[in-house]
């Protein structure tokens, strides 16, 4: 009779342990980017592959010469976003054939709308500009990190109107993997480089208010980079 009642209970044991394990294969707030039918790429090339030992999502610029600075995306369909945290792994560099001007700009924009009317984007972002990171060049290097407010604040406008206030130096390396945390609150954002405690850059007066949209990888021109381990806490 006691034998008999036991079944039941180890069974109930089982269950539950496998329930735990199969919650730890994936972290929470985790955003999988190998589900390409569940984004929109603008002006780029996405590709699931494994670099430097990671599953990642390669994203390669394919522009026309004539696409500006900020069309260059993959808009992630089913994130919304307005407050919270964004963790990244991620690497940039210039491609083959890339302009000398080119940087291996990579990023993150969140707050991510879209006038469908009018097909025109706006977000927020941080970015990289990794071969920055080690120039030779002082000021090349204070300009390893930029935020932009698309499209009516270009890091051309903010650097002209607020010199060094929206740009910072960090150690980078172009194709190597970088880890970047993303805190945004109301109308105001913190970049976090390496898994640093201190930001690189703090933004105070995010150019949209308190907006909300979607989570887009972000890249510039010339540039090949790589995505992984996307994880989103609000």
């Amino acid at each position: 009779m006691i034998h008999h009642l036991r079944q039941p209970c180890f069974k109930l044991i089982a269950i539950l342990m496998l329930s735990l394990c199969a919650g730890f294969t994936q972290s929470p707030g985790s955003i999988p980017l190998d589900a390409l039918n569940e984004m929109q790429s603008r002006n780029v090339k996405t590709e699931r592959m494994t670099y430097k030992g990671r599953s990642a999502l390669r994203v390669t610029d394919t522009a026309p010469a004539n696409v500006p600075d900020g069309e260059r995306l993959v808009i992630l369909s089913k994130t919304e976003f307005r407050d919270g945290v964004i963790e990244i792994e991620l690497t940039g560099e210039p491609g083959a054939s890339a302009g000398e001007g080119a940087r291996g700009f990579v990023g993150v924009a969140f707050r991510v709308s879209r006038d469908t009317a009018k097909d025109t984007l706006k977000y927020e972002c941080f970015y990289l500009r990794p071969t920055n990171g080690r120039a030779e060049d002082q000021v090349r290097r204070n300009h390893s990190t930029q935020y932009i407010s698309f499209p009516d604040f270009p890091w051309q406008k903010l650097r002209k109107e607020f010199p060094e206030k929206y740009e910072s130096y960090a150690d980078l390396v172009p194709g190597e993997w970088t880890k970047l945390k993303i805190e945004v609150r109301g109308d105001k954002a913190r970049l976090y480089v390496h898994g640093a405690q201190q930001p690189a850059l703090v933004v105070n007066d995010l150019k949209q208010g308190q907006s909300q949209g979607q989570i887009a990888l972000w890249v510039g021109p010339g540039t090949v980079a790589h995505f992984a381990d996307l994880r989103v806490t609000k």
